[in-house]
């Protein structure tokens, strides 16, 4: 090999630790350069909750707050997200801002196989921290970039209606 191939080489090995702040936790992970966030986030911190669906931003089923923005995780390098707070559907949950969507979607069988629901649930979160009573028509735009093979969505919607006017009876509480 020539040095340059050696530099090259070593360059693609090499990795960079990036500081986090994962679900109210600081958190440092090694990662490559090229390594997505939902890798890191999977296979580094072990927040399995997070899918790796479509790798293309198309599916929502890798949807995470970035900063308190839901953020397709598969497209950004977790480089990226160096000095980043990032809250997933497991930080979400634990911390309770979530239990009244969790349990509807139950109630409403809107979540079958599960696997687009996490991204699902970040996303409904973002909406409604947004909207406080959005109108169905802004549930399906806001729902766009997820995709489901199960449910047709229309349960998903239902729940997240019934969401908003419980939260915008009670004053908006979660």
């Amino acid at each position: 090999m020539s040095g340059f191939d050696e530099t090259l080489q070593g360059d693609a090995e090499a990795t960079v630790r990036v500081r986090l702040v994962v679900n109210g936790r600081k958190v440092a992970c090694e990662v490559a350069p090229r390594e997505t966030l939902v890798d890191c986030l999977r296979n580094a911190l072990e927040l399995t909750g997070t899918h790796a669906g479509c790798e293309m931003g198309a599916c929502g089923a890798c949807l995470v707050q970035f900063d308190g923005r839901a953020v397709h995780s598969c497209l950004m390098f977790a480089v990226q997200a160096d000095g980043a707070t990032i809250n997933t559907i497991e930080g979400l949950s634990e911390s309770g801002v979530i239990a009244d969507l969790q349990a509807e979607f139950h109630r409403r069988n809107a979540l079958q196989c599960g696997f687009c629901t996490p991204g699902m649930l970040v996303n409904a979160h973002e909406l409604l921290s947004q909207v406080v009573r959005p109108s169905r028509e802004q549930i399906r735009d806001a729902l766009s970039g997820n995709y489901c093979r199960c449910t047709g969505y229309e349960a998903i919607v239902d729940a997240i209606d019934a969401v908003a006017k419980a939260r915008s009876d009670n004053g908006g509480a979660t």
